[in-house]
Order: C-alpha cells, then structure tokens, then sequence
C-alpha cells in the first residue's frame, strides 16, 4: 500500500507512535438487470474483500478524497449521494509496527461509468457483487455496506 507523502513525514517525526488520521470508505453501488450491485476490491495485502477505502489528504474534502480513490484503484467514476456513517475505528499495528486509529467517514455512491479493474496496485481484483452474494467480508466491512443501504432495513448480506 502506497504510503502518502504527509503521514511519510510525520512518521519521521513520530516513529511509530499512534497517529490519528481521517480516512473513507466508498460503498458504490449500481442497479443491474439482476438488482443492486456493489464495488468491492480485493486488498493486494491482506487478500480481503472491501469497499474501496483511503486516506483523506490534508485539505481534501472527504467525498472528494473517497471518489479520488474509487477511480486510483478501480478504475471507475461514481458520484457520492450521502454521507452514511461517520465511526472511530480501533487503534492498528501494521507490519512495520507504525500504530493508527481511524475517523471512518462512510459515503454511499452512484457508480456513473467504468468497468472496475486493479489500477493501481493496491488491489488484486475489483468488481461489482450482488448484494445476496458477497465474497467472505469481516463484519466491520458488512456493517460498513449496511450503513449506506438504511432503506434496506435489516437486509441480510450474504457471504460466500
């Protein structure tokens, strides 16, 4: 995963030490002959299947930042429709031991055009699902999926 250049520099400073940072999670859906579908990508470190998710640069809008990444790393232009969610995430120790906690800004939206494809390495797949037939996601990711989807009530996501 492609570190920014300003948590670079703050990890020189820092070392380590636990940073908070504000990040986003793009839910895109889009309506097909079989109903609604959703992107998610396949993490190049982790294998796991997500929503698009990042980073909000320093002076970035959030609904910008979470369009920005869905088309560097899918390849796809969608339009956000609201903000679903906002969550503190827990504290995380990625493998280098730098330690992060996360304001998660979730945003449901309108996929517009593009046929989804790892762009720019931080995924190893990216494609659209049904919504009753997800790949195997953690609950924080469903729960994610569920916060845009409020009309849906308690609509159930069904995982491989």
């Amino acid at each position: 995963m492609a570190t920014p250049d300003f948590i670079l520099s703050l990890r020189s400073r820092i070392g380590t030490e636990l940073l908070w940072l504000s990040g986003v999670t793009a839910v895109v859906l889009r309506e097909g002959g079989g109903g609604t579908e959703v992107l998610l990508v396949r993490r190049s470190d982790n294998g796991a299947w997500t929503p698009v998710t990042g980073i909000i640069d320093p002076g970035e809008q959030p609904a910008v930042a979470a369009a920005r990444e869905v088309l560097e790393e899918a390849g796809v232009v969608a339009e956000a429709e609201r903000l679903a969610w906002v969550n503190t995430l827990p504290p995380m120790t990625y493998g280098n031991g730098d330690e992060s906690q996360y304001l998660d800004l979730v945003f449901r939206f309108r996929w517009v055009s593009g046929e989804p494809h790892p762009v720019d390495g931080e995924n190893t797949e990216a494609r659209f699902f049904a919504l009753d037939a997800l790949p195997p996601m953690s609950e924080g990711m469903l729960a994610r999926l569920r916060s845009a989807l409020p009309e849906r009530g308690e609509a159930r996501f069904e995982t491989a």
